[in-house]
């Protein structure tokens, strides 16, 4: 059986991933007793440091992190937890902790980022903004573009041009985020269900190798 290291503390770090975007949502300690209740359990449970008692993701927001799988490194003196998430990781309720870019540029767009900016669009209407125009328009406009760029789609893959397929798609998935925000369908309940599904399918191959 694997021995984890712990420090002179008793502590041993651990960082955790969603296990669907690989995202690191945050970095927190375990001691034997959280890591004991987190196999068991199946839901992070973590010590603090600043109050001195073990604490369970989510018991007090409800947005629990169920574990995936958890990795140790070479040394043994660190974990990679990688979970599936009720809802935001960071007390903030932004979805992961590291979110101040300190060196270099973050500027790669994200899921996250897109919806939040087309949210803002319309909560907050800006003259000029097409995305604001489509919540104007109403559900069928959204619908009628979601459509008429699905069909996009479908012709550059067709025509297997692999420039002009890329450029749709990513129309596609803008559309589809305005449809989300007019439908109040938040990303995490996506997510949610792709990770019902890989559960489903992970199953299915197990029992089909018995």
């Amino acid at each position: 059986m694997t021995k984890l290291t712990f420090d002179e503390q008793g502590l041993i770090p651990v960082i955790v991933q969603d296990a669907i975007t690989n995202e690191v949502l945050t970095l927190a300690y375990m001691n034997q007793e959280s890591y004991d209740l987190t196999i068991k359990d199946k839901l992070m449970t973590f010590y603090s440091r600043s109050r001195k008692e073990l604490w369970r993701k989510g018991e007090t927001s409800g947005n629990y992190q169920h574990l995936v799988s958890l990795k140790l490194d070479c040394d043994q003196d660190a974990l990679v937890a990688k979970v599936k998430k009720d809802g935001p990781a960071c007390h903030t309720g932004a979805e992961s902790c590291f979110n101040e870019v300190l060196f270099g540029e973050d500027s790669q767009a994200t899921l996250d980022t897109l919806y939040q900016l087309v949210k803002g669009r319309k909560e907050t209407p800006q003259e000029g903004s097409y995305t604001s125009y489509l919540f104007e328009k109403g559900i069928e406009k959204i619908l009628k573009k979601v459509g008429e760029e699905s069909t996009e789609v479908v012709i550059g893959a067709m025509k297997e041009d692999r420039s002009e397929t890329v450029f749709e798609i990513s129309d596609l998935v803008y559309h589809v985020l305005v449809l989300m925000v007019e439908m109040n369908i938040d990303l995490s309940e996506v997510r949610q269900e792709l990770a019902n599904r890989h559960v489903v399918d992970k199953k299915v191959k197990q029992e089909r190798m018995q």
